[in-house]
């Protein structure tokens, strides 16, 4: 029994090492070739896992093969636009001004509820709305407004906004996250000072993040979030 259980934790950590170095992409967002490779590791990685009488080691070996694939296509896709196009596609419009293209749905094996379920999640419910509409190689769907359509922006209404500025998650879950903290420029005596004027317990914080401009958004388990636009004038950090 032991034996079996090391032997499934070894090929969990296996797998889980080749494909973080696949790369971070889910299923969704992934090529045809990354889906394949993707089911074949899955299926691979049972066989050792169930039967002891495979040696581990050709168990692993395969899967890492597998890993070294995925890296000469990729490789290879990013250098040749011809092999990029074989193994990927190509973004087909299936709606452009003319109205539905309907040889290209056919080809992509679509029909009309399939487009129109993909135009709904993007928050389009009508044909009308649509300008362009783009499948895309990994199967999602992209789509262009017309103008009458399309959201306003900043620009649109004759304002400027300030540039956008990532937040850092400094406190997930009563955890100090140490390098989003020197990410902000903060030590944990400025930090302090924030939880001081939040009057908050490191253990009780749900999350506390914070952007280089200094606006923090807080919230301690079961109680309601708090934004405070710039903490650091507040509190002269």
């Amino acid at each position: 029994m032991f034996v079996v259980f090391l032997r499934v934790l070894i090929i969990y950590v296996a797998v889980l090492i080749f494909l973080r170095l696949m790369g971070k992409r889910q299923i969704g967002e992934m090529q045809p070739y990354e889906v394949v490779i993707t089911l074949i590791i899955a299926d691979l990685a049972t066989l050792p896992m169930s039967d002891t009488n495979i040696p581990l080691l050709n168990g692993i070996l395969p899967l890492a093969i597998l890993v070294l694939i995925h890296y000469v296509i990729t490789l290879l896709t990013r250098k040749s636009i011809k092999i990029r196009r074989f193994m990927s596609g190509q973004p087909v419009v299936v709606v452009s001004p003319k109205g539905i293209e309907y040889k290209a749905l056919k080809d992509l094996n679509m029909n009309i509820d399939d487009l129109l379920e993909s135009m709904r999640q993007c928050n389009y419910y009508s044909f009308d709305q649509v300008l362009y509409a783009i499948v895309e190689t990994n199967g999602k769907i992209s789509i262009i407004p017309t103008s009458e359509n399309a959201p306003a922006t900043a620009g649109d209404l004759g304002k400027s906004n300030p540039p956008a500025e990532l937040p850092h998650v400094l406190i997930s879950d009563g955890k100090i996250i140490k390098d989003e903290l020197k990410a902000v420029k903060l030590d944990n005596k400025k930090l302090t000072k924030i939880l001081d004027k939040l009057n908050a317990n490191i253990k009780d914080i749900l999350i506390l993040s914070m952007d280089e401009r200094g606006k923090v958004y807080f919230q301690q388990k079961n109680s309601q979030y708090k934004v405070i636009d710039n903490i650091k004038t507040e509190i002269k950090l």
